[in-house]
């Protein structure tokens, strides 16, 4: 017998010594919309039943969200077709668990934690349960240490720590999955989650073929609940998702957790809330929607193992930041990415807005120098973006004002730092090599480098020559050099 079998044979032993014998049974009296009500049978809320519907799929499994005197409300995770009254409902004296091992990695997981890219079952003797609660505040480690997503204008200009939480918010087809492959590519995270919540089924290949790749998806678990699954499969997608997360994090493993998207997931609580009779609040959405958002939101984050960074998508509606959802997930938060669609649509990619996005955290886990350089860089960005009209349209003259003067000259050296391709991994050296020329601080060794240093699969480099040759912070004497210098290390990484 393998280990496998060894694992599978145990994990059925368990399962049997755990069943209780005595079945709980109730049958469906009434089938409304998403909403699924019978008589019975003895359980509690969020836990698993069968539904016996012979003449549809034969069993469906459901979920108890709601009791109403002896009614049981159940949502199915699967469709409902074929469900009539006096089908039987039984309860299986469990809530919603996963199987958990190192033999995640690589694969491709449904919403309820099961195997859906035909590589056979996942062996565990482990569950993790799928609702549970965040770590105790008082046991939280501190986030002093940074983690490197590859993205230029991420590690550059908002660096992220090692159990941050940030958003990513924008409109649709802005490059938000472009960008979270680019990072489930580069991170130093030891292990990415993937959670695809309500997204296109067409996106779902082309995120692990073109955005993630063959080195990406080696190293991360993906869980996928596309936008035609029923709205409580999105909903335990999520949860599902971030207990994998948890596992991975309580073998003290640095995780990445990447959330695409918050809204699909407000979206399948505001239809199961309405359909089991909640009140509209917001927007349509209901009151269970704001009080489970921070439960989900900071089960993410460290805890006295290890470590989950999470980043998490927010489609906003039209655009407009205050809308309820992008509101309440940026107050939760450590901080916000905003993709902006003006810079997409001039093909501006990552299309991210630096004056608009802000990483609460990236004061502690960046050194003094790189601060400084950061903060020309935004100084610099302010300066041109309020000059920008008089600038386009040929009113501002040359030594009006020195800040906006330094702002112009630097302004093409910054677009080309920030501007990066898809395939164009960037290791922290080389973006803190890019910040100190643009900006001429010296940014001292200690901060550029790091032991979970991205590994970048680095570019052929023509032999330097003196045309090209980068010149080091520390003899930059004026700002002529600075740009020259620029000029340089940009032509040494593209070429």
């Amino acid at each position: 017998m393998t280990d496998i079998d060894t694992i599978l044979f145990n994990k059925y032993l368990d399962s049997a010594n755990k069943t209780d014998p005595i079945k709980y049974v109730g049958k469906v009296s009434k089938v409304q919309g998403l909403l699924i009500e019978s008589k019975g049978p003895q359980a509690i809320i969020g836990e698993i039943c069968r539904i016996v519907a012979p003449k549809g799929r034969g069993i469906i499994r459901a979920e108890v969200v709601g009791l109403k005197d002896e009614t049981v409300q159940l949502m199915a995770y699967e469709e409902t077709d074929g469900i009539e009254i006096g089908d039987r409902v039984i309860a299986l004296g469990s809530r919603l668990e996963v199987p958990v091992s190192d033999r995640l990695l690589g694969r491709v997981l449904d919403a309820l934690g099961n195997p859906i890219d035909d590589k056979g079952e996942i062996a565990s003797e482990f569950m993790y349960p799928a609702l549970t609660s965040p770590p105790d505040p008082l046991t939280r480690r501190r986030v002093t240490e940074r983690i490197i997503t590859g993205v230029r204008a991420i590690d550059g200009l908002l660096a992220v720590g090692k159990g941050q939480r940030l958003g990513i918010f924008a409109g649709s087809g802005v490059g938000k999955s472009t960008l979270l492959g680019m990072i489930a590519r580069n991170t130093t995270a030891d292990v990415n989650v993937v959670a695809l919540i309500g997204e296109r089924g067409r996106e779902v290949n082309d995120f692990i073929e073109n955005d993630l790749g063959p080195e990406g998806l080696a190293r991360s678990v993906l869980v996928v609940t596309p936008s035609n699954s029923p709205p409580l499969a999105r909903l335990r997608g999520a949860y599902v998702a971030t207990a994998v997360a948890e596992y991975f994090r309580d073998q003290g493993k640095d995780v990445m957790l990447l959330f695409d998207s918050v809204t699909r997931f407000a979206r399948a609580m505001r239809e199961i809330g309405l359909a089991s009779g909640e009140p509209p609040a917001q927007r349509g959405y209901p009151p269970s929607m704001f009080d489970s958002m921070p439960k989900l939101l900071e089960r993410s984050g460290t805890s006295d193992k290890g470590s989950i960074t999470g980043f998490y998508t927010i489609l906003v509606d039209g655009d407009d930041m205050d809308e309820p959802v992008a509101d309440t997930v940026r107050g939760i938060l450590d901080g916000h990415i905003v993709l902006s669609r003006d810079l997409a649509q001039g093909y501006h990619y990552p299309a991210i807005d630096i004056l608009d996005s802000i990483s609460r955290l990236a004061p502690s886990v960046t050194g003094e120098a790189t601060k400084k350089a950061a903060g020309i860089i935004r100084r610099n960005m302010a300066a041109y973006a309020k000059a920008e009209d008089l600038i386009n349209v040929g009113a501002y003259h040359h030594g009006s004002n020195p800040e906006i003067d330094e702002a112009i000259a630097k302004h093409g050296y910054i677009e080309k730092f920030l501007i990066q391709d898809v395939d164009e991994p960037s290791s922290l050296e080389e973006t803190l090599e890019g910040l100190s020329a643009i900006t001429g601080v010296n940014i001292p060794q200690e901060e550029m480098t790091d032991n979970n240093e991205i590994q970048a699969v680095k570019r052929p480099r023509v032999k330097e020559t003196k045309s090209n040759e980068i010149i080091k912070p520390a003899n930059i004497e004026d700002n002529t050099m600075a740009l020259n210098s620029v000029a340089a290390l940009f032509s040494s990484m593209t070429n």
